[in-house]
Order: structure tokens, then C-alpha cells, then sequence
């Protein structure tokens, strides 16, 4: 005889059987309930029931017989519990998740590929490793239950908008946003920036970056949900929250990316857009309210205009590139392995032309010295005088500043010094090593150029490099003069690392023509002959140089070290192996 009894106290819900039933193990016997929750009791084995202890209602308190059953072998199969019929529940849910794919909504879809973009979700499955992203927020809709259904709202206002979450690119964390322009045109409504800032929050504390896909306008101003208690709507948090993130930022715009989107995309540290993005603080109907003129979308910050004036860091045909670069910059901390041995690489010894007046193509020396394939330059349509980029150097990561002799003969304006700075800050940010490759004549000078603000504007490459906390090697490759040479050595050649020259490098404390005509200019208008005159000039051109020359100037301990071109890489990968290791520092990355 086998006696089945109460484990805890409860009530007797329900009765299934009767004395003289045949059971199969694992039929319900009878149901209690306790706290409003009802549990099965059910047969541990097959048999016959003998006895029946409790009646429907009685309270039990625990430990009491309820049901005797004598085990026997029986045909009877187990009795089904009601609870095995259909859920309600799993059929909603099931209904509800739905109306968030894609194929729920085929006709926008459409048109979104006709007008060549894709779907916000499709580049978060390209962002993130399959099967990584965890959703935020997915079953939020549109504050607008006053004034509309709710099925309305599920089916046309999926996720308010926004798509974020969390997974990982390339095996390393990341937090997502991506702009949902399907919603509204991707206006940013009451539950989209609370998905916002749950998310920001959430990076901050687990030190993820973000990747942002910016599209769409500014606030939405028909959430009737929130209307009656909101005036003007400034004290929403998004903005602050993300401009103060310290984790990497990368935003990626496309399409019409206005007002709230703008500015959200513009404190990215790194901002890469493709060619058919139209970016602007105000759209149209701002424009057109504030009695500026009328003006179509598509005549509001084009790329063209963005990557001019530096906004745009890079420029990508379409989604798919924007979406490949982000995965290159957040692979960035990880060393990949060298992609060529560290055998002197004889194309550096031809970079610089013997003929020292003769410009060359810095990005020749960058090809050479870098791993093949791993230079990703940025701003190259803004600040031409500087080369800023990431690149890789026997595997490590590092970010790479230097001068273009083909642009004023290398010398430095007011919008190469601000792109040089701003690169500073990000690479000290991201916790990136900087590789400089110096050959400038110093800061442009002259009435217009100072103009433009050159004091202001150039006085922030002293700035960023003394609070650049990272690695620092200076290579001079040609021309090293005054304070240009000092702010491209990040500050003075007693700052880097490791500070070394090829035999073709020059330095001193202004150029050596202007040296020579400013400090000699007496000797030589006391010269009556024009050609002694000529001769007598580049005599001390000569003597200048040859005072400056790199051997020279190394033997006076002006800075490190001489080098053989083609021995640059070997050379800087075991001063930036010895520099240690690098730690991002704290603080934030200017907009410009």
C-alpha cells in the first residue's frame, strides 16, 4: 500500500479520482491550493486507488493522508491536467514579438530598400556576433495610448522607435542604439529616450562602448501620453548622459539626420556617415519656423559639406561600410598577428627624395611602415596639412599624426592643428599609442593666416600632447623646425618616448632660409654683387644645414637617436614595447 501525504499546509481544491480507479503514474489525483496557487498532487506510480482520506475544501496543515493507492500494473494512461490545453499566454506573446521583425511591416521595408538603406535591425544583426545581442526595451511603444489603440501603437510604433541592447563585436562587449527610422521618421518620443538612457546608464556602469546609428529628426512633439506635463521637454537626460560617457562613442549617420539625431551623432568621439546622409542641427521645418528660408532636405548638410568641414570623420558608400569600420575600430585594443615579418622594409629608404626642396606623398611612408591594409585614415577632406588614422604596427594598434609636405610644404594651419588635436584626445581616450611622423616647417604664419585665429587654433597641439597619457614616438622623417616640430613631438622632443630621425631629417629653430634672412640680413645687404650676395646666402643656408642635419644634431643629444629607414618598424615596435602597456584615459573627446 502506497499513501500518498500533504507536504505543507494548504486547502483541498479538487477531487479527480474515487476509490476502485486504475491510475497510471503521474496522474493528477487531486489539486490543493495555497496563497492563490493551486499545485497538482499526482500518482508516483500506477495502481489501484484503495482509499480516499480528504474531501474538497478541507484545510490541511500538513503531513495528513490524502490518498492510499495499492500499485499494480494498469491499461489506463495517465489523465491529462486542464493546464495541457493551448496557452493564451504563450499565443500573445508569440503575436506581440512578431509584430517586431521586419517582415511585419513588408511595405516600409520596401521602401527602405528601394531607397537603398537598411533596416535598423538589419545592422544591428551585421554590428553584433550571431547570437550575442540581448534587447532592451523591444515591447515599448509610442506614448499615445489617450489618443490611439493600443494594437495601433504595437503594430505601427515598435519599440518607440529605437532598437537597443547589448552583445558583443568580435568577442568584445558592446552596447548598441540604433535609430528605428520606420518609427516616425525616427523622432525621439518619451519611451525612446527612456530606452536611451537605460542603456547609456547600463554602458557606463559595465564600461561598454556604443555604437549609435543616428537617422531622423529631433523630439516628437505629439506624445500625448506626457503632454499635459511637459512644457518645453529640456530636462531630459539623454544628451548629457551620452556626451558624458567616457567609453568609446561611434556614431554612424544616414539618411536625414536632423536636430535631436544631430546632436546626439555630433559628441560621437568617432563619426562615420555614408554619402547619401544629409546632417544638420536644424531640418527643414526649423529652418523654415525660425523665417530662414525654405529649404528641401536634401540641401541641408550634405556629405560633401560635412566632410569638408570635418564633421564626418568617415566617409562610407553605404551602411554596409559604416557597419565595417565600426567593427575595425572597436577590434582596435585587440593585437592581431603581424602581417609581415620585421625585415627591413627597403621602400622606406625611397619615401623622402635626396633633393631636400622636393615634396613627396606622406602616405607613401604610412603604406610601408604600417601592417598591409590596416590604415584607416580619418578627416582626410578637412585639416589636408595633417594625416590623422589607426593602423597597426606588428600586430598592436596605434594612432598615427603626421605632417603632409604636399599641403603648404607641410607647414601647420588653424584646421590641421585643431584635426591633430582632437586626434590627440581620441587616441588618449581610447588608450591608443601614437606613432608622429614629423616634417614641417612649423606653423603657418602671416597676416590672413592669423586671421583665422592660428594662436588659438595651434596652441591646441601643445594642449592636447601635454595631457596625452599614452605612448608617444616620434619619427622625423625630412623638416623639424621650431614650434611646429615641438607640438608635433607633443610638446618638445623631450616628450616622446622615443624621439629619432632618418638621415634625411633636419632640425632647428626656425626654417633655414628665414633664419638665415632674418639673423644675416645685415651681412648680406652689405653685399653690393647680387650673385656674391646669392653665393654668400647659400653658403649659410649650407652651414645651417649642415649644423641641423640629423647626424648632427643627434651627436648634440637634440633628440634620441638616428635610424635606417627601412629599420622604422622594427624600431618603433620595441620602443612602444617597452612604453608598456596602454590604459584609456579619463576624459572626454572634443567635438571638433
Amino acid at each position: 500500500m502506497k499513501t500518498i501525504t500533504a507536504e505543507n499546509a494548504a486547502i483541498v481544491s479538487e477531487l479527480r479520482v474515487a476509490v476502485g480507479d486504475e491510475v497510471a503514474a503521474g496522474t493528477v489525483l487531486l489539486v490543493t491550493e495555497l496563497m492563490k496557487m493551486q499545485q497538482d498532487i499526482c500518482a508516483p506510480c500506477s495502481g489501484v486507488v484503495t482509499q480516499v482520506h480528504v474531501s474538497a475544501g478541507d484545510e490541511l496543515r500538513g503531513a495528513e493522508p490524502l490518498i492510499s493507492l495499492a500499485p499494480a500494473e494498469v491499461s489506463a494512461a495517465p489523465r491529462p491536467s486542464p493546464d495541457n490545453s493551448p496557452r493564451a499566454d504563450f499565443s500573445a506573446f508569440e503575436a506581440r514579438i512578431s509584430l517586431l521583425r521586419d517582415d511585419s511591416r513588408p511595405k516600409a521595408v520596401a521602401r527602405r530598400h528601394a531607397s537603398g538603406g537598411r533596416t535598423a535591425r538589419e545592422n544591428i544583426t551585421d554590428l553584433f556576433d550571431p547570437g550575442s545581442f540581448t534587447e532592451y526595451g523591444a515591447l515599448a511603444v509610442a506614448a499615445q495610448r489617450s489618443t490611439r489603440p493600443l494594437d495601433d501603437l504595437q503594430a505601427r510604433t515598435q519599440g518607440d522607435g529605437i532598437i537597443c541592447g547589448t552583445g558583443t563585436v568580435a568577442g568584445r562587449p558592446v552596447a548598441a542604439m540604433a535609430v528605428d527610422y520606420m518609427v516616425m521618421a525616427g523622432t525621439q518620443g518619451y519611451n525612446h529616450h527612456r530606452k536611451m538612457d537605460r542603456l547609456i546608464a547600463l554602458a557606463g556602469r559595465d564600461n561598454l562602448p556604443i555604437v549609435l546609428f543616428a537617422e531622423g529628426g529631433g523630439g516628437r512633439p505629439n506624445d500625448h501620453d506626457v503632454a499635459q506635463l511637459v512644457v518645453a521637454g529640456l530636462n531630459v537626460p539623454s544628451f548629457r548622459q551620452f556626451a558624458a560617457h567616457r567609453g568609446p562613442k561611434i556614431g554612424i549617420a544616414s539618411g536625414l539626420c536632423f536636430a535631436g539625431n544631430a546632436a546626439l551623432f555630433g559628441v560621437c568621439d568617432l563619426r562615420i556617415a555614408t554619402r547619401n546622409s544629409q546632417i544638420g542641427m536644424g531640418g527643414p521645418a526649423m529652418i523654415e519656423g525660425g523665417g530662414l528660408g525654405v529649404f528641401k532636405p536634401q540641401e541641408i548638410g550634405p556629405c560633401d559639406v560635412q566632410t569638408a568641414n570635418g564633421v564626418i570623420d568617415l566617409l562610407t558608400a553605404d551602411e554596409a561600410e559604416a557597419v565595417a569600420q565600426a567593427k575595425t575600430l572597436l577590434s582596435l585594443p585587440n593585437v592581431t598577428k603581424a602581417q609581415v615579418a620585421d625585415a627591413p622594409v627597403a621602400a622606406l629608404r625611397s619615401v623622402v627624395p635626396a633633393d631636400r626642396t622636393r615634396a613627396y606623398d606622406m602616405r607613401n611612408a604610412l603604406g610601408a611602415l604600417l601592417d598591409p591594409g590596416t590604415l584607416l585614415e580619418l578627416r582626410r577632406g578637412f585639416g589636408t596639412g595633417m594625416i590623422t588614422g589607426f593602423g597597426r604596427i606588428n600586430g598592436r594598434a596605434v594612432g598615427i599624426l603626421a605632417n603632409n609636405p604636399l599641403h603648404l610644404g607641410g607647414a601647420i594651419d588653424a584646421p590641421a592643428a585643431d584635426k591633430g588635436a582632437r586626434f590627440l584626445q581620441l587616441c588618449d581616450s581610447w588608450g591608443l599609442p601614437v606613432v608622429t611622423l614629423c616634417d614641417t616647417p612649423g606653423f603657418m604664419v602671416g597676416p590672413e593666416i592669423e586671421a583665422t585665429g592660428q594662436v588659438a587654433h595651434v596652441s591646441r597641439l601643445f594642449l592636447a600632447g601635454a595631457h596625452f597619457s599614452q605612448p608617444l614616438v616620434t619619427l622625423i622623417l625630412r623638416k623639424a623646425y621650431g614650434l611646429g616640430a615641438m607640438a608635433m613631438a607633443g610638446g618638445g622632443f623631450d616628450r616622446p618616448h622615443y624621439c629619432c630621425a632618418w638621415p634625411s631629417g633636419e632640425v632647428g629653430a626656425m626654417g633655414l632660409e628665414g633664419a638665415v634672412k632674418l639673423g644675416q640680413r645685415a651681412q648680406l645687404e652689405a653685399i653690393q654683387d647680387p650673385v656674391a650676395r646669392e653665393a654668400e646666402y647659400r653658403r649659410l643656408v649650407d652651414a645651417l644645414y649642415e649644423n641641423g642635419a640629423a647626424l648632427n644634431a643627434a651627436s648634440l643629444l637634440e633628440f634620441d637617436a638616428v635610424i635606417d629607414p627601412g629599420e622604422s618598424r622594427a624600431e618603433i615596435s620595441r620602443a612602444l614595447a617597452c612604453a608598456g602597456p596602454s590604459t584609456p584615459a579619463a576624459r572626454y573627446v572634443d567635438a571638433w
